[in-house]
């Protein structure tokens, strides 16, 4: 049957998640997939905030070409749900305090105006789900 309030379904997905996978078109135009601690914050289905290296090779990607997929993984029930959009790179001060959580030393030494984190705010346009060997197309709500 199909899936009646995708809000729900891939939001409580994204809730449990401890690893989603995002993907990114690197510089030889081939698609590239990274496991990702899960996204530290949240906006319905549509926006997904992440923290990470601003040295790292997907930071570069996606300042290049910003279209990016983000994927969910239920192993437990084999289901998954896949959203794609586009990925901007933060710098700027207000994003960096907003996602800053204590211990985040342990990958940034050099605290919140640390030059190497940043922050990745992802905004999805589509997605799709997964489960029972079947999939689906679903629509993001404003």
């Amino acid at each position: 049957e199909a899936m009646r309030d995708p809000e729900k379904t891939v939001g409580g997905m994204a809730d449990k998640a401890k690893i989603v996978y995002l993907s990114y078109i690197d510089s030889r135009g081939f698609p590239t997939t990274r496991a990702m601690l899960a996204p530290r914050e949240r906006e319905g289905i549509r926006v997904f905030w992440f923290s990470t290296n601003t040295s790292s090779q997907k930071v570069a990607a996606f300042r290049e070409n910003p279209r990016g997929s983000v994927y969910f993984v239920d192993r437990r029930f084999f289901r998954g749900a896949s959203l794609s959009g586009a990925v901007e790179v933060l710098e700027d001060p207000e994003s960096k305090e907003r996602l800053w959580r204590r211990g985040d030393t342990m990958y940034y030494s050099r605290g919140v105006t640390d030059p190497d984190y940043c922050v990745l705010k992802f905004t999805a346009d589509r997605g799709r789900y997964y489960r029972n060997f079947k999939s689906e197309d679903f629509s993001i709500p404003d």
